[in-house]
């Protein structure tokens, strides 16, 4: 570690970056249509939320391989062009310089497409960055199934992926009010971080609820007598929305929330597993190999916690490229496929 430029020092950039031009960068849509109708959506929350960040914070840098418009970090940009770096497509280089710039003090909110973080950069986040145990910021829009662009763009494995490296908190919010608090949690936490964005106009569903985000901790979101559903990321929503259809057919169902994936909080896992006469449901936008379902299931095996257990999430292939509302229901993540798996689950 240089000695003359501590990690907590706050210097400001001596290098002064292109100004990002406003007329082209209106925030993108969203590409995923995630919730239902009516509902309220927040612009560009992870962007808005690094601005207000940066404004008390001089160490606060925001780095792009050439996808800050689809990052919402173009907000970010606009605002503070000299804090922002544009490292082209070169994944590995941007966490490279990343990875440098948290040496002499700043802290790097790096982003990019999460297909192109955990397969094109792995080693380099994990020597570069976890290994040294730097307090980087990886960003990471189109997680999982948000986007019909087929395996090229669909992480559908990076919770997998990210989960086997030491030192690196991995995060998946589930609305506008996660990321944003999220974001500032993690500007606050002394090592790296590995956490997946909703970008463009992002519903606001926690909101609803007595919700506050904090890292490392999974929260009772909905309380019900007969399912316990372990959720994360958008799929959060979707069992709430279950939860609410399934009431109806006289099926109570509890939601707990889980958006740090790593270190999971297994203290609350297993207290509400152990409760005992629910049937546990792990919901998740990811592979059922690697993700959120096998994490609480190997800490509710290691606890001694013997419940009926089911994963919800997608499905150990290549996925196919499509209409997202068509995908969606073809790989049973929608709430009417959730009702009726839950409904078959309950009744065997």
């Amino acid at each position: 570690m240089n000695e003359h430029f501590p990690p907590n020092s706050r210097r400001k950039s001596k290098y002064t970056a292109r100004q990002v031009p406003d007329t082209k960068l209106a925030t993108s849509a969203m590409i995923a249509s995630l919730d239902s109708e009516g509902r309220e959506t927040i612009a560009a929350p992870f962007g808005h939320a690094l601005v207000e960040l940066a404004k008390t914070r001089e160490d606060i840098v925001g780095l792009s391989a050439d996808l800050s418009k689809y990052t919402d970090l173009h907000v970010f940009a606009n605002a503070h062009p000299d804090r922002f770096y544009q490292m082209g497509m070169a994944e590995q280089v941007m966490i490279s310089a990343a990875a440098g710039l948290a040496r002499e003090g700043f802290t790097p909110f790096a982003t990019t497409y999460a297909v192109f973080a955990a397969r094109r950069a792995y080693d380099f986040i994990c020597m570069a960055i976890a290994e040294e145990n730097l307090p980087v910021k990886i960003c990471c829009a189109l997680p999982g199934l948000t986007t019909g662009y087929g395996p090229s763009h669909q992480a559908t494995e990076d919770l997998a992926i990210m989960r086997g490296m030491p030192n690196l908190t991995v995060l998946d919010p589930c609305d506008a009010i996660d990321t944003i608090q999220a974001t500032h949690a993690i500007a606050d936490h002394p090592g790296p971080v590995y956490m997946r964005l909703l970008r463009g106009q992002v519903p606001n569903v926690l909101g609803e609820y007595d919700y506050q985000f904090k890292l490392g901790k999974a929260q009772i979101i909905h309380d019900g007598t007969d399912v316990l559903f372990i959720a994360s990321g958008f799929m959060t929503m979707r069992v709430l929305d279950a939860a609410k259809a399934l009431a109806k057919d006289g099926i109570s169902c509890a939601v707990l929330h889980s958006p740090t994936i790593k270190p999971l909080d297994t203290e609350t896992i297993t207290a509400e597993a152990a409760k005992g006469g629910r049937l546990v449901v792990t919901a998740e936008n990811h592979s059922v190999t690697g993700g959120l379902g096998e994490a609480v299931a190997s800490t509710l095996m290691r606890a001694g916690v013997h419940v009926p257990f089911r994963q919800i999430g997608l499905p150990d292939e290549f996925l196919d490229a499509g209409a997202l509302p068509t995908l969606h229901q073809q790989y049973g993540m929608t709430v009417e496929a959730i009702c009726a798996s839950v409904k078959t689950w309950v009744n065997q």
